[in-house]
């Protein structure tokens, strides 16, 4: 299972920037909308895979988890877009800088997910801890204000700027290039702005994660369908990203759903144990979790029609 689903996610891959995006050009809204749709598509036959080789529960385990990861990557979208408009990188480039991410992100997520895995196997109390965490990222998520970052006073990015050689402009879609300086002669290598965006991305990913994972093992505790619905929902970011990136803000009651599904997750351990049940049934929680992103989504784009 391990295999077909990395030999999945190689084609995908491959067929992505190796066919369909060979050349760099400007990817627009219609495009976006239909490669997102194709990987959602691909993520519910994978799904539906699960289904005929674990069961009904690790398929509503694994859709659980890829709905509730695809939403809280709606804040990484809007980080993204930041980076991308803060130094400048043109449309045509930005899907070649998010295909390289999405492979540093691929070995991050497994990484995290082993780790994550060892310690609930050591320690399986640190589940409540995660629950615990949940409902407090939820409850936050109700007062956080929506004032735009400014990416310029970034720690990681001034870092880079003070120990490292940045060219001003972009490079074709190279990462890094040699430049001459004229008075000594002597060739150095520097750092595009395509690779400080790179490298930003997969910074912005790890802090991502650090809501993300926790939240996916308080739904199951299966390595598999944890790192596979977190990959399927990160592999559709990208194309989500070119349609969604300019029309953030019809969005702006999902994040009140987002954050009631984090309670309603978090607080599902502790429920379990007060109704006295193993477990909470994941038809259930699969349900709740649907039934709150898609009441999100709809009023929100009500809400945004009505004000246009």
């Amino acid at each position: 299972m391990w295999i077909l689903f990395l030999g999945v996610v190689l084609i995908l891959l491959t067929l992505d920037l190796g066919l369909f995006h060979r050349k760099e050009k400007k990817i627009g809204i219609k495009e976006s909308l239909w490669m997102s749709a194709f990987y959602i598509t691909m993520a519910f036959l994978f799904g539906l895979w699960i289904w005929s080789q674990l069961g009904l529960q690790s398929f509503a385990e694994y859709l659980t988890g890829f709905l509730v990861e695809k939403s809280l990557a709606l804040d990484n979208i809007f980080l993204i877009s930041l980076i991308f408009s803060s130094l400048s990188i043109p449309l045509k480039y930005q899907h070649r800088v998010l295909f390289w991410g999405i492979l540093g992100v691929i070995v991050l997520r497994g990484l995290m997910i082993a780790l994550g895995t060892q310690l609930i196997n050591q320690f399986s109390w640190i589940l409540y801890v995660f629950s615990a965490f949940m409902v407090f990222t939820g409850v936050k998520m109700f007062f956080i204000s929506e004032q735009k970052k400014d990416i310029s006073k970034n720690p990681l990015l001034k870092w880079m700027r003070k120990y490292f050689r940045i060219t001003k402009e972009i490079k074709d879609q190279k990462f890094l290039t040699l430049q001459t300086d004229p008075s000594t002669k002597k060739s150095y290598l520097f750092m595009t702005p395509l690779l400080v965006a790179l490298i930003l991305i997969e910074f912005t990913d790890l802090v991502f994660a650090l809501d993300s994972i926790p939240a996916i093992f308080t739904i199951t505790k299966d390595p598999y369908l944890i790192y596979t619905s977190n990959i399927f929902a990160i592999l559709g970011l990208r194309a989500l990203y070119f349609a969604l990136a300019s029309m953030m803000d019809r969005f702006h009651y999902l994040k009140f759903s987002l954050a009631m599904v984090l309670i309603f997750i978090g607080s599902k351990m502790f429920i379990s144990d007060w109704m006295g049940i193993e477990k909470f049934p994941p038809m259930l929680s699969l349900t709740v979790t649907f039934g709150l992103l898609f009441f999100g989504c709809i009023y929100s784009l009500y809400k945004s029609k009505k004000l246009l």
